[in-house]
């Protein structure tokens, strides 16, 4: 697995624009299409609202983001906390089908990592939650 980028820094909204452009920064370096590129901001986007929101209860803590390529040509990113432990795999995905209405409050967001990602793994080691993420490139000369 090769590394990209890697952006470390403390879990608060302020530094959202800061990470979420170098994610972008990063991908788009990689020949990833507009349209994957807007799943993979999307999910990431996600994923660090329910870091800076849920992760550290209100304490101070970090998010890092490591960006990598697999030897298959995946765009693979690891987003990073050492916040409460949360398994977003464990989260049953809501009924889209339903009306407004008739959904519960959350949840969505956790659907829409899964559903704008080819894969999604968790992982909690090193009292770190480790979250990663892998999109495949298609047929984007950059990604092999």
């Amino acid at each position: 697995m090769q590394i990209l980028c890697t952006i470390k820094m403390p879990a608060t909204r302020e530094n959202f624009p800061a990470l979420m452009q170098a994610v972008a920064d990063c991908a788009r370096s990689q020949g990833i299409s507009s349209e994957k590129l807007y799943g993979i901001e999307l999910a990431t986007e996600e994923a660090l609202v329910n870091i800076f929101n849920y992760a550290y209860q209100g304490a101070h803590g970090e998010v890092e983001i490591v960006c990598m390529r697999d030897d298959g040509g995946k765009f693979v990113m690891d987003i990073i906390d050492s916040g409460a432990p949360f398994d977003l795999l464990s989260v049953k995905d809501p009924d889209v089908t339903a009306g407004i209405a008739e959904r519960p409050i959350g949840g969505l967001g956790i659907y829409f990592i899964k559903k704008f990602t080819d894969d999604v793994c968790y992982r909690r080691e090193g009292g770190k939650n480790i979250l990663r993420l892998t999109v495949v490139a298609g047929n984007n000369p950059g990604l092999r």
